[in-house]
């Protein structure tokens, strides 16, 4: 199965968001290159929300190009076999944790948004990842900075797109 059909299973299995959830299919449906950054009518992406539920906190990263505190995420790659190993790779990657877990369920939500050309669209499927106990955070060179907030802090520091994930994620812990 490629990725790009992985992908297409994932949203037809998720059951939140239906409206934004049918323009990722319908997007999916008209570009065959749409899980790549080289699809310039925007691709999928796939992200991982770190947190650490017995010290109530999340880690964020400060984002090298768009200088805002987001949760871990980018492009999926080709040797992704599925989005949900595309999101805790990035997740990995870009924490400098290794022995994430995925929260169980599948996406927690998703989030389309705009971003600089070539391409317009990064339509983003959203994962919460466990971090293992006495995890170390090592900031990757996508970053300008990597840092542990408490819940309620996040969001004093993060959009409202990392508010909504956050809360998700704790609903569903």
């Amino acid at each position: 199965m490629s990725l790009h059909d992985d992908a297409v299973l994932v949203l037809k299995g998720y059951e939140d968001q239906g409206q934004l959830r049918q323009l990722y299919l319908d997007h999916l449906a008209a570009h065959p290159d749409g899980m790549w950054k080289a699809c310039g009518a925007g691709h999928v992406t796939a992200s991982a929300l770190v947190v650490d539920p017995e010290r109530g906190r999340v880690l964020l990263t400060l984002h090298k190009k768009l200088g805002r505190w987001l949760q871990m995420g980018g492009h999926c790659e080709p040797g992704d076999p599925t989005l949900a190993s595309a999101a805790l790779r990035e997740a990995e990657e870009e924490s400098g944790i290794s022995g994430l877990t995925l929260v169980p369920g599948g996406p927690v939500r998703l989030d389309r948004h705009p971003i600089p050309a070539p391409c317009h669209w990064h339509l983003d499927v959203q994962y919460a990842a466990l971090a293992p106990a006495g995890s170390v955070a090592e900031i990757s060179d996508e970053s300008l900075d990597l840092r542990w907030f408490p819940y309620d802090e996040v969001a004093g520091v993060a959009d409202e797109s990392v508010v909504r994930l956050l809360q998700r994620t704790r609903a569903g812990l």
